[in-house]
């Protein structure tokens, strides 16, 4: 985090590119760090683990640090400093050199990512109370640690990367993940680790052509004794039972007279014949699409306040009392950490409590409700962030600074401090949304498929990210037309920030809307311990 915490700075500076150049390659990045988590999920639960998938992925960030550092240290590896207002711009070679480390950064994202969580969660006991109750609460602490980590790097890493020097900023974060490295290691003889049990994915194919292969088939009202439902073997993943929604897959399990059982009691033709487990799972996938597609739409307003939050700080007053000491720009986010670092507390230790006495439920409430809290405080987010968006131009047009930003444009005589509220509304919307979704996710596949659900959550934001880079390319065109004032202007002076923000914020508001719909009628799998009940209570 410390490595990525200030990267928009590290290219709009040291690389020299213009802010819509740096939103687009972040965005780029950052979706496909999110989308590398299914290889590695795919990887870790079906052929190799989630220790060995953590251990190459961990070796491979190292790689990226370092590399990325001496992009920094060595004057050859980035372009030199503008002469001027005269910038050279970079190298292909230069390029080269950074966009590898970004992929070795990636390679990593796409075994820690999806493993991380569901590794430590493996060392928890499910059919105990106390291993339950821990896994419970382990979600939040998590989230809660892995904040605590992101405040570290968005005060001290940032300040040091923007006021001291890139090289040594780089490369602490490098030298962190060195002992991150060797403390992993050294635990290796203590960790319970779950051996992948083969894959499940050709079932996600089988299902559909079987279903197909019987669609004149036709379904009786009690289904359940004429489905193929042999006993579960394995001792990893639960047992999920048969249910009513999407019927028409349950032709795919339908034993027939064509159809032929094995002495072992396997189906003779897999691609006619499939067990309800395989079938259910099917369903699980078909399920969290419409949840996952508004996840998609929930990380679009994340996306664009995180990037221009920054840009905005670098407009603005960023002096701390009188000594002349400027905040660093990257280092605002570390608000919304700080609201993250003091709510969840808070919430797991005294407001939950509370609710589980008021509501008579398990979590105080339900998983889907708490994303929905997420959204509509985003919403509120975005409109604050408009708003003063609006005041901050304002002033900079008719009370500016003397000097000058980064962008080229005058700074507002606004204090940056201005930024909290909407940087404590995203922290809310992160506690509630974001956990929610990793909560939610997790839930919703067997045990031989957590690190999936996983790597699903991350393709999320995968997505998102190259929605948020079409999206900034396309009103950064489209507003720039004929002359007439471009939203995103380099210098925020000269756009409308504030009318981007409103947009996103419309965005939103479908959201929030399509999210109610589909939390409405989404239906939870059930599974034979019970262990997983439904998240949306009647």
């Amino acid at each position: 985090m410390g490595t990525m915490a200030n990267q928009l700075v590290y290219l709009t500076t040291i690389f020299q590119m213009k802010n819509v150049e740096a939103v687009t390659m972040m965005n780029i990045a950052s979706g496909t760090a999110a989308m590398a988590p299914l290889l590695g999920a795919f990887l870790s639960d079906n052929y190799i683990g989630r220790y060995a998938t953590l251990a190459f992925a961990s070796l491979a960030s190292l790689l990226g640090m370092v590399l990325l550092t001496l992009t920094a240290a060595i004057t050859n590896l980035h372009p030199p400093a503008c002469n001027q207002h005269v910038c050279r711009g970079s190298t292909p070679s230069q390029l080269f050199v950074l966009i590898s480390a970004y992929f070795l950064l990636i390679i990593g994202a796409g075994g820690i990512r999806p493993c991380n969580l569901a590794f430590g969660i493996d060392q928890f006991d499910p059919s105990m109370d106390s291993g339950r109750r821990g896994i419970s609460s382990f979600f939040n602490w998590y989230y809660y640690t892995f904040t605590c980590a992101v405040m570290v790097s968005s005060t001290v890493i940032v300040y040091v990367q923007s006021n001291i020097s890139w090289a040594i900023g780089l490369g602490i974060p490098a030298v962190l993940m060195v002992f991150s490295c060797i403390a992993f290691f050294i635990g290796t003889k203590l960790y319970v680790t779950v051996k992948p049990q083969g894959s499940p994915f050709t079932g996600f194919v089988q299902v559909p052509v079987a279903a197909f292969k019987k669609r004149w088939v036709k379904i009786s009202e009690l289904p359940d004794k004429e489905l193929f439902d042999p006993p579960h073997r394995s001792s990893l993943a639960t047992k999920l039972l048969h249910t009513n929604q999407f019927k028409f897959l349950d032709k795919a399990a339908v034993v027939t007279p064509e159809d032929k059982i094995q002495s072992n009691g396997e189906a003779a033709d897999p691609w006619r014949l499939c067990t309800v487990q395989q079938v259910e799972l099917v369903k699980c996938f078909i399920r969290i699409i419409p949840i996952w597609f508004s996840c998609v739409l929930f990380y679009i307003p994340q996306s664009q306040h995180n990037n221009y939050t920054v840009y905005q700080a670098q407009q603005m007053d960023r002096r701390l009392g009188r000594g002349g000491f400027q905040i660093p720009a990257g280092s605002f986010v570390v608000f919304n950490m700080l609201t993250l670092t003091v709510w969840i507390p808070i919430y797991d230790r005294l407001i939950v409590p509370q609710l589980k006495k008021i509501r008579k439920h398990e979590e105080g409430i339900t998983v889907l409700q708490r994303m929905g809290v997420g959204i509509a405080i985003s919403i509120l987010g975005m409109v604050v962030s408009a708003l003063v968006e609006q005041r901050r131009r304002c002033i900079a047009l008719h009370k500016p600074q003397l000097e000058f930003a980064l962008t080229g444009g005058t700074i507002s005589s606004m204090s940056s401090f201005w930024l909290l509220p909407q940087l404590i509304l995203f922290g809310l919307c992160e506690a509630f949304n974001m956990i929610g979704q990793t909560e939610f996710f997790y839930h919703q596949f067997p045990d031989n498929m957590k690190s999936v659900g996983m790597a699903v959550f991350f393709l999320g934001q995968a997505v998102s990210n190259y929605a948020s880079g079409i999206l900034v390319m396309t009103v950064h065109k489209a507003t720039g037309r004929n002359g007439s004032r471009n939203w995103l202007a380099q210098d925020l002076n000269k756009g409308r920030l504030d009318l981007f923000y409103l947009t996103v914020s419309g965005l939103g508001m479908f959201n929030l809307v399509y999210f109610i719909i589909c939390a409405k009628y989404y239906q939870s799998n059930s599974t034979a311990n019970g262990a997983n009940p439904r998240l949306v209570p009647k």
